[in-house]
């Protein structure tokens, strides 16, 4: 079964920096197109970015452009999330996911998912 890892999670101080990893397992990454979403306490899940499979495309949410980066490297298996400036309101659960569909910004349309991992921003 294909599965998927996110790691680099944790605590991390406003205005700081923090890398996200996700690594794939029974899993051809270079096969997908690959997103990132969010999810705080009460609310929906929230897209944040994706990108193509070969890495030439990128999408961001608005709620993120320009402070955090996709990257992929499907040599090693894995996409990359880097936060910068990561402020309060960023504080969620961050999964990574799979989906055939490119470009994609809809949770339904993702075949695989990680466990999330936790990211708090201190003020």
């Amino acid at each position: 079964q294909a599965q998927l890892v996110e790691s680099g999670g944790g605590l991390v101080q406003a205005g700081g920096s923090l890398r996200l990893s996700c690594a794939a397992s029974r899993i051809p990454l270079s096969a997908y197109a690959m997103g990132w979403f969010r999810q705080a306490p009460g609310k929906e899940r929230e897209f944040l970015a994706c990108i193509s499979r070969s890495g030439g495309r990128t999408y961001y949410a608005d709620s993120v452009k320009g402070r955090f980066t996709i990257s992929r490297d499907n040599a090693k298996n894995t996409v990359d999330f880097e936060m910068n400036s990561p402020r309060p309101e960023d504080t969620a659960v961050y999964y990574c996911a799979a989906t055939v569909v490119e470009g994609s910004m809809k949770p339904a349309q993702y075949q695989y998912w990680g466990q999330g991992t936790q990211v708090t921003v201190s003020s």
